[in-house]
């Protein structure tokens, strides 16, 4: 058997709130460039359609690797971190809250039934979703922004640091600035945590019932590849949407729906599903990271504390 062994005590809910957001910082840590490429290609229909209006202009980055060098030659190997504090910090905050607490508020829909339906695992997903987006927002604003700014020569940098970034966007767009993009990110976040947590429960459960595989590393793994596939072709749209709306200008666009019809109008359909292939690196990538070190982390948790116990 690889990894720990299942603990005969399931985890507690405070295992899995600090697992999860261990996990989560620990995925974010190894694929943040791919979120940042990602980042980048979404928002780069928004200067060809302003340059569209002049003379034009060549497209600046291609494909996710082609965005990766061409970051790393124009700005320097740390512009692919560029965010990664607002990053962790979301994440500390938010998997925590999503993931942490997604299978205590099944229990609640289930009434502590070990039976849950889809309709539970469903309604699971979209509160703790919804949850932490109202916790974690400016940290996602933040982390955005960062991610969106060019550190090259030619472009001045907007923020100098993260605190400073909390600061001037509360400053020169109010508070409010720092929950820019809550609507789209909620509608969002229901979709990635119902695709991701549920689709993760879902392939998990039918590998134990229909195949040879255990519940360790191996099942671990597809099912969370098998998660961040379902994820991607689901929730690309509305993550275009909420990066475009975060990363505008005061004023630019109306409301979330003005974006995502300027979207349509100006690029077509296909902006929609800019920067699919590194959604697609990332999600696949940050799920089979993030849910093998979450199921891990709480088995060595649980195990520590079976041990700390046992010696008193």
């Amino acid at each position: 058997m690889v990894g720990f062994r299942p603990a005969e005590v399931p985890p507690s809910t405070a295992v899995k709130f600090v697992g999860a957001g261990t996990a989560a910082c620990f995925a974010d840590l190894l694929t943040f460039p791919l979120d940042t490429a990602k980042v980048r290609l979404q928002i780069q229909g928004e200067a060809e359609a302003s340059a569209a209006a002049g003379k034009g202009c060549a497209l600046k980055y291609r494909g996710v690797f082609g965005t990766i060098i061409t970051m790393v030659r124009t700005e320097g190997p740390r512009s692919l971190y560029s965010g990664l504090v607002a990053g962790l910090q979301r994440q500390m905050s938010f998997a925590s809250v999503r993931i942490g607490l997604y299978d205590s508020v099944k229990q609640f829909y289930t009434k502590g039934s070990d039976h849950a339906g889809i309709g539970s695992r469903l309604l699971a997903g979209c509160t703790t979703g919804a949850l932490a987006v109202a916790i974690a927002q400016p940290t996602d604003v933040v982390k955005v922004r960062f991610q969106a700014q060019a550190r090259s020569p030619g472009h001045t940098r907007h923020y100098c640091g993260t605190m400073d970034a909390y600061k001037t966007i509360a400053k020169e767009e109010g508070i409010r600035g720092l929950w820019k993009g809550t609507t789209p990110n909620i509608a969002r976040n229901a979709i990635v945590n119902c695709t991701e947590l549920v689709t993760y429960d879902l392939i998990k459960d039918a590998l134990l019932r229909s195949t040879p595989l255990t519940n360790n590393l191996p099942c671990h793994f597809v099912s969370a590849f098998g998660a961040g596939l379902c994820t991607t072709v689901i929730a690309s749209p509305v993550d275009v949407v909420k990066t475009r709306y975060m990363n505008s200008a005061s004023g630019q666009y109306s409301s979330v729906l003005n974006c995502a019809a300027a979207m349509m109008t100006k690029e077509g359909p296909r902006a929609f599903y800019k920067g699919f292939m590194p959604s697609f690196l990332r999600f696949g990538s940050w799920n089979v990271v993030m849910f093998v070190t979450y199921e891990q982390l709480k088995r060595a948790m649980m195990a520590a504390s079976h041990k700390c116990t046992t010696n008193l």
